[in-house]
C-alpha cells in the first residue's frame, strides 16, 4: 500500500507547482558570459561545481572529434592550439560582408567572408569559421556557449532549463538580434525576450531596491560604452533615451598603459619589436597594473620582452592622467543623451555602473562629479546584467507584475518620392509599438507602389540604411492622390520589424518580416546618430529642397494632363504663356535654389489660371445643358 503524504495546515504546495519550468537570465557577453535565476524577484547568479566563480569566458574550444569545451578550459587552450579556439564571436553576430571584411582580420581565427553572389537557399551566405577541421558559422559557436550556460543551470538547479531571458548590446539591429535567438533556438533554449543590457541592469537596481523614479546606466565595458536613461514608474520600465561609443572601453586603458610602459623602456634604452605573442603578453601585463591600481596607489610590475626585462612602477596618479581624455569621452557623450532627453543631471535618482571597466576609481569619481551623487555600486558589475534578465524572465513566467518597455536605436520610415524618408517610428520610441500613416499614388493610374524601409536619422535615402523593398500591386486605377495606402509599421518586444502596405478601396495587402541576413556595424550605428546631429541643418535644407520640387514636378504634370484632355479650350497666347513658365520652372528646379522654384512654381499657377477657369466654365455648362430655370435652382440649392 502506497503512503499518502499530507501537509500542515496552510503549507500545502500548489497543484504541479513542481512541474512548472524554469526561465533563466542569461548574459551573452562579448569576453564573458553569465547566467542568473531568480525566485521571488531574489535574483542570484548559477555558479561553477565549486560554488567559485559566476563568469563563463565566451571561448570555445574544438578538439579533433571531440565536444566543443568552453569557459576557462577553452580559454587555456589558446597557448597550444589557438587554431581550435574561438573567442569574441559576439562581434560577427549579424554582421554584413562589408563589416566583416573590415574587421576578419583582427580577430584571432580565420573567417571565411563569402562572395557577394554566395547564396543558400536563396538568401545571403553567414560569414563561415575556419576552426580546426570545422566550418562554424557565429550562430554556431554562440550556440555552443548557450549550451554551455543551460548545463550550469541545469545542474545547479537539478531541473531542465529550456526558457531564457538573453541580454544583447542596446545597438543591436534586428540582424543580430535574430542570429542570438537563432542561436539559442539550436541550443534548445526558447528566448522570452531579448533585453538591452543596460536596460536589464536597471531593471536589477530598480526592483531591487524597490524604487521609482529616473536611472541612468553607465556601461563601460572591455570595448564599448553605452549609456541609458530609464524611467522606473508603477511597475512599468521604460527606456528614455540611449548613446555611446562601440570604440570605446577598458581595453583602451590597457593599450595606454602599455604604451606608457614601451615609453619607459624606450627611455631606458630598450628598443622593442613587438611580435603578435609580445603585444599579447604586453597588454596582459598592462591589465594587472590596472587591476592592482583599483585598489592601491602605485603597483611595481615586471615586463619581459624580447629577452629584456625591466621593472617600472606604475602610480594611480600616472594612470589616472593616461585615461583623462577617454574618461572624459564618456561624459561628453552622456552629456549629450542627457540633452537629448531634455532631462537635468539633477533629475537622475540613481546611477547604475555596468561593466568591469567602472571598477576603475577614476571612472566612478567622474560619474559621481557629473550627477553630483555616488553611483550604486552594491550588485557586482560582471553579474547585474544578467540578474536583471533573470528578473525579467521571472515576471515573464508568471512571478511579478513589472513590465519593461525598451526602444528602438535608430528611427524607422520608409522612402517617398524624391528620395525623402519619411520617419513612422521615431528613434527612442518604447518597444512593442505599431504605427501606420497613409500614403497615396504620384501618377494617374498608378497601379502598383515599391514599399522602400529605410533606418536612421537623416533626411534623405541615400544617407540611410536600406532595410528592404516589396511591392504593393493592385492598385486600383485612379486619379493621383485618390489611392489611399496604409503602410504599417509593427515592433515586436524583440525589437523585430514586421512592415505591411494595404490598399484600403480594395484590401489588397503585402507584408514583410525585415529580417536581414546582415547586420549595421555597431560603429556605423552610432556615427549615423552623431552624423544625424552634426548635418541636421543642411540635411533639412535639402528635404525642403527635395520637396519642393517634387510639388513643382507634380503641378507640371498636372497642367499637361489637363491640356492633353482640354486643348480646344486653351486659347493660343494662354498656352504660350504656360509653356514659357514649365521652361523656366524645370530651369528653377535643376538648380539649388528652393526660393526660385517656389516663385516660378507661383508663376506656373498664374499663367494657368485663365485654362483653368475655361475648364471649369465649360465643366458648369455641361452641368447645367438642357435644364430649365427650376431645375437650376433646385441644383443650386
Amino acid at each position: 500500500m502506497a503512503l499518502l503524504k499530507i501537509h500542515e495546515p496552510g503549507q500545502t504546495p500548489l497543484p504541479h507547482e513542481d512541474e512548472r519550468q524554469l526561465a533563466v537570465g542569461i548574459d551573452l557577453g562579448t569576453t564573458n558570459s553569465v547566467v542568473a535565476i531568480s525566485n521571488d524577484e531574489k535574483p542570484e547568479v548559477l555558479r561553477d561545481k565549486s560554488g567559485g566563480t559566476a563568469i563563463v569566458p565566451s571561448v570555445v574550444y574544438y578538439g579533433e572529434g571531440a565536444d566543443p569545451v568552453v569557459g576557462e578550459a577553452a580559454r587555456d587552450q589558446i597557448n597550444s592550439h589557438a587554431d581550435r579556439v574561438v573567442s569574441s564571436v559576439k562581434r560577427l553576430m549579424g554582421r554584413g560582408l562589408a563589416d566583416v571584411k573590415s574587421i576578419a582580420g583582427t580577430l584571432p581565427y580565420h573567417v571565411e567572408v563569402p562572395s557577394e553572389e554566395a547564396t543558400q537557399s536563396g538568401e545571403p551566405m553567414m560569414v563561415r569559421l575556419n576552426v580546426g577541421d570545422r566550418v562554424l558559422t557565429p550562430v554556431e559557436v554562440s550556440a555552443d556557449i548557450l549550451r554551455a550556460l543551460r548545463a550550469r543551470a541545469e545542474e545547479s538547479l537539478e531541473k531542465p532549463v529550456e526558457k531564457a531571458v538573453i541580454t544583447v548590446p542596446a545597438y543591436f539591429d534586428d540582424g543580430a538580434r535574430t542570429a542570438t535567438k537563432d542561436a539559442a533556438k539550436l541550443a534548445g533554449i526558447e528566448v522570452l525576450r531579448l533585453v538591452n543590457e543596460p536596460t536589464a541592469a536597471a531593471l536589477a537596481y530598480g526592483l531591487d531596491n524597490g524604487a521609482e523614479g529616473l536611472y541612468a546606466v553607465y556601461d563601460l565595458g572591455g570595448g564599448t560604452f553605452d549609456i541609458s536613461l530609464l524611467k522606473m514608474q508603477k511597475g512599468v520600465f521604460q527606456v528614455k533615451a540611449t548613446g555611446g561609443d562601440t570604440a570605446l572601453g577598458g581595453d583602451d586603458f590597457d593599450h595606454a598603459i602599455a604604451e606608457h610602459l614601451l615609453a619607459e623602456r624606450k627611455d631606458s634604452g630598450t628598443v622593442d619589436s613587438l611580435d603578435a605573442s609580445d603585444a599579447k603578453r604586453l597588454l596582459q601585463t598592462a591589465r594587472k597594473v590596472k587591476e592592482a591600481l583599483t585598489g592601491a596607489d602605485s603597483t611595481d610590475i615586471t615586463v619581459s620582452l624580447g629577452g629584456a626585462d625591466s621593472t617600472h612602477t606604475v602610480t594611480r596618479a600616472t594612470f589616472e592622467a593616461m585615461i583623462a581624455k577617454l574618461i572624459l569621452r564618456t561624459i561628453t557623450i552622456t552629456e549629450q543623451v542627457l540633452d537629448d532627453a531634455d532631462i537635468l543631471a539633477d533629475d537622475v535618482k540613481g546611477v547604475v555602473l555596468v561593466g568591469g571597466s567602472t571598477r576603475v576609481p577614476a571612472v566612478r569619481k567622474a560619474v559621481a562629479e557629473l550627477f553630483e551623487q555616488e553611483p550604486l555600486s552594491n550588485i557586482d558589475p560582471d553579474e547585474v546584467v544578467a540578474l536583471g534578465a533573470a528578473l525579467q524572465a521571472e515576471a515573464l513566467t508568471g512571478g511579478s507584475d513589472n513590465l519593461l518597455l525598451d526602444v528602438t536605436p535608430l528611427s524607422l520610415g520608409l522612402e517617398t518620392m524624391g528620395g525623402i524618408v519619411e520617419k513612422v517610428i521615431d528613434r527612442n520610441t518604447p518597444i512593442p509599438v505599431a504605427k501606420a500613416q497613409e500614403f497615396t499614388t504620384y501618377q494617374d493610374g498608378q497601379s502598383a507602389m515599391m514599399i522602400h524601409v529605410v533606418q536612421g536619422e537623416r533626411e534623405m535615402v541615400d544617407q540611410c540604411r536600406s532595410l528592404a523593398r516589396f511591392a504593393l500591386t493592385g492598385i486600383p486605377s485612379m486619379a493621383a492622390g485618390a489611392a489611399r495606402i496604409k503602410v504599417t509599421f509593427n515592433v515586436d518586444a524583440d525589437g523585430l520589424l514586421t512592415v505591411s502596405a494595404r490598399e484600403e478601396t480594395t484590401g489588397t495587402e503585402q507584408e514583410v518580416a525585415v529580417k536581414p541576413t546582415y547586420g549595421i556595424n555597431e560603429i556605423d550605428m552610432a556615427n549615423m546618430l552623431r552624423e544625424s546631429m552634426m548635418h541636421a541643418r543642411e540635411d533639412m535644407e535639402m528635404r525642403l529642397l527635395t520637396e519642393a520640387r517634387v510639388e513643382a514636378r507634380r503641378n507640371i504634370l498636372a497642367v499637361q494632363a489637363a491640356i492633353n484632355v482640354d486643348r480646344p479650350l486653351l486659347e493660343r497666347q494662354d498656352e504660350d504663356n504656360i509653356m514659357a513658365a514649365i521652361a523656366k520652372l524645370e530651369a528653377a528646379m535643376s538648380g539649388e535654389d528652393r526660393d526660385l522654384i517656389n516663385q516660378q512654381a507661383e508663376a506656373l499657377e498664374d499663367a494657368s489660371r485663365p485654362f483653368a477657369e475655361a475648364r471649369m466654365d465649360s465643366r458648369i455648362r455641361q452641368a447645367l445643358a438642357g435644364r430649365n430655370v427650376d431645375q437650376v435652382n433646385e441644383f443650386g440649392s
